[in-house]
């Protein structure tokens, strides 16, 4: 059964090409150029992947991100016009996996669609012989279920910061770099990803963990080398 890609664009030929391009590779497409459309059909249908752009009139991007965060935990690529970082730090820290910079390849954005449904899938219907249950120090996370709990209470993450925190679990006492979080969640090195994604998606994950960044409790910066969870 084909994934099904849900794209916001108002550029109607951006949308048309990424479609074309996703289409080609055998993804069922639901392409929208207005935010509206788009969340009424978000409300009765459920998806594998969406493309969102972040300047769309009346509804940004960024809205229609939160509120698919509110039901849904599938991966959520941003497309932004803009250079700046802050547009990239907002959308990642409002539930997005990635985001990419006009203009794009589009080749560029269907290996990135592929590289975050193959870590989706994995962390979500995995067959692989893991432990399924990781605990530590009132943390489980649960890998079949992709579900995290922490003192009782259910932690909603996105699927990057499911797989940064169960990457850093099971490598407990472990120092992890940032370029090794790259490569064990997207796996794809042949783009280039700034090293900044990687810390906007710990601090997000401190913030729903209520971790100290002076004192964490659970995750751990070491200057200059990376993260670390200590046993």
């Amino acid at each position: 059964m084909s994934e099904k890609i849900l794209i916001v664009d108002d550029e109607q030929e951006i949308a048309d090409l990424v479609a074309l391009y996703l289409e080609n590779e055998n993804f069922e497409v639901y392409k929208y150029y207005t935010a509206e459309d788009a969340l009424k059909y978000i409300k009765t249908e459920t998806f594998d992947l969406a493309i969102l752009d972040i300047m769309l009139p009346n509804i940004s991007g960024l809205q229609i991100c939160q509120k698919i965060r509110e039901r849904y935990c599938f991966p959520v690529i941003m497309l932004t016009a803009k250079s700046q970082e802050i547009d990239k730090i907002t959308g990642l820290t409002l539930g997005a996996d990635d985001y990419i910079t006009k203009p794009f390849l589009p080749l560029e954005l269907v290996a990135r669609v592929k590289a975050q449904l193959r870590r989706y899938k994995k962390y979500n219907t995995s067959t692989e012989k893991e432990e399924e249950v990781i605990s530590h120090s009132g943390l489980l996370i649960n890998i079949k279920t992709h579900e995290c709990i922490l003192n009782e209470k259910k932690l909603e993450l996105t699927p990057t910061e499911f797989s940064i925190l169960r990457i850093l679990c099971q490598r407990k006492g472990e120092v992890v770099s940032s370029e090794e979080l790259f490569h064990e969640i997207w796996g794809d090195e042949y783009y280039c990803k700034n090293n900044n994604t990687i810390t906007v998606h710990i601090r997000h994950l401190r913030e729903k963990m209520q971790d100290s960044f002076e004192e964490p409790k659970y995750i751990k910066t070491v200057w200059g080398c990376g993260y670390k969870i200590e046993k």
